[in-house]
């Protein structure tokens, strides 16, 4: 029984310990706000033509794009956001 009990807790420390370590890194390709200026759609799938991408880039912060820029260095996060990556890097690469 304390085995059980011993194991069962840890698991749930390793978990709420997993959460939260997850959720203060943020990225900023994540972040609808930062990011719907960049696409022509609502579910952020198509993005705008290279115009639009650049007039939206120049309007971000500078400490803005460094984060995208580094976000997109970033080889797990540029995965899912290849299309976006590439056209960032474009810009401010």
């Amino acid at each position: 029984m304390n085995i059980k009990m011993l194991t069962l807790g840890t698991i749930a420390l390793a978990m709420m310990t997993s959460s939260a370590l997850t959720a203060g890194n943020t990225s900023a390709l994540d972040d609808p706000a930062k990011m719907s200026p960049f696409f022509s759609d609502a579910g952020m799938k198509t993005l705008r033509s290279e115009a639009d991408f650049k007039t939206a880039w120049q309007a971000m912060k500078p400490d803005e794009q460094k984060a995208v820029l580094k976000d997109c260095g970033d080889a797990t996060l540029n995965k899912s956001h290849a299309d976006f990556c590439a056209m960032a890097m474009k810009m401010g690469g």
